[in-house]
């Protein structure tokens, strides 16, 4: 009798100490979000692509603006691709799947939608609405940009307070759902990785009702000179305040709390012609404005590009930044990879942000720069 006590006791114990190991470790692997965009609008989502198990959300892109409601322009492929993404969770129970409302093409029609208390009511349930019918677990909204011109889009002053009133009246919907779902529903938002967009809102307030505030640092780049496109810091070889490690600043100056902001990682790379072989292209002025590109995903960067067909290897270790030249064809080329992907995923546990973002999945269908953000975070 003894003896069997002995071992309930030391099997009791055991499992204990196992449950406690677990929740440490679940603790420890949740700390930062991993958010993974994936494009919708192309079409049907190839089901063979998402690794459910190295992300924490993934934000469905895009979802549109029409009549002031959210849109859903593809609702064939667009509900196919919900399906087959809510069955992720029995890979991941805690994966959360958030619908992304706007991006550069599909935010014409904010500013209308959000005009009024009556419009942005509805503009807000419609949303809701979405997440209800798909099972769905939140909205990301990537308005580009409120105030600001961006790709066609209707712009006004009172853009700076109805941005703001806009995530309240979503907040409150979204809330309705949890309480009834019992599931954590998330509310967040793409923002431009530059001062500008948070001198043209109001993120204290609007920080309020997010969970994260996705800083879309990438993209930067001069119609008159090679830059990186995506780096962390300021580069030695040209001037520039637009940066990575800025826009964090920028936006934690303007009342976002740093475990809110969540860094912004390129999966794709930009190229540009320039002018001659100075620096290897970097900071050197392009031949023509229109001598820009995208030039794809980091998988063929990797698998194609880096040291091979002309194009040398380079890192400018003050901006963490990598990129290519071709001193050949003169061709310039700027991405992020391994490397940099570290150097963010660094800063964010650094400065305690909330985690890292990409753009976009099927970009790196090898998964190169995703094993490197799990490897880091």
């Amino acid at each position: 009798m003894l003896y069997t006590n002995m071992l309930k006791k030391h099997t009791l114990f055991a499992l204990m100490l196992f449950v406690i190991i677990t929740h440490a470790q679940a603790q420890k692997h949740a700390k930062y979000a991993i958010i993974g965009y994936v494009g919708g609008y192309r079409g049907l989502i190839d089901t063979t692509m998402v690794n459910a198990a190295k992300l924490t959300v993934i934000n469905y892109a895009f979802v549109d603006v029409q009549h002031n409601r959210a849109w859903l322009t593809n609702r064939k492929t667009d509900t196919i691709n919900f399906r087959y993404l809510t069955s992720l969770r029995k890979k991941n129970p805690g994966l959360k799947i958030v619908i992304s409302i706007g991006g550069w093409t599909w935010s014409k029609n904010f500013s209308d939608a959000v005009l009024s208390d009556t419009s942005r009511q509805a503009f807000a349930a419609s949303a809701v609405a979405l997440v209800r019918q798909y099972n769905l677990d939140g909205v990301d909204i990537d308005w580009e940009y409120p105030t600001m011109q961006g790709d066609g889009n209707v712009y006004r002053d009172v853009d700076k307070q109805n941005y703001t009133l806009m995530f309240q009246a979503l907040r409150q919907g979204l809330d309705s759902v949890e309480k009834e779902t019992g599931r954590k529903m998330l509310l967040t938002a793409a923002v431009g990785g530059f001062k500008s967009f948070a001198q043209h809102t109001e993120m204290d307030k609007v920080a309020k009702c997010l969970d994260y505030i996705n800083l879309m640092t990438y993209d930067y780049q001069r119609d008159s000179m090679a830059i990186h496109h995506t780096n962390l810091y300021g580069s030695k070889k040209y001037t520039s305040n637009e940066y990575a490690a800025q826009a964090v600043a920028d936006f934690h100056d303007a009342g976002v709390p740093m475990n809110k902001l969540v860094m912004g990682v390129a999966f794709y790379g930009h190229a540009a012609n320039v002018g001659d072989n100075k620096q290897y292209g970097l900071g050197i002025g392009t031949v023509k404005t229109t001598d820009r590109w995208r030039v794809g995903g980091y998988t063929r960067i990797k698998d194609s590009l880096v040291n091979q067909n002309g194009f040398k290897y380079y890192k400018d270790r003050k901006a963490k930044a990598p990129y290519l030249y071709n001193a050949t064809t003169k061709q310039f080329v700027s991405f992020d990879d391994e490397w940099s992907v570290k150097q963010k995923c660094k800063f964010v546990r650094k400065k305690d942000m909330g985690g890292v973002m990409f753009w976009e999945y099927s970009d790196d269908k090898k998964e190169y720069l995703l094993d490197e953000i799990n490897r880091d975070l």
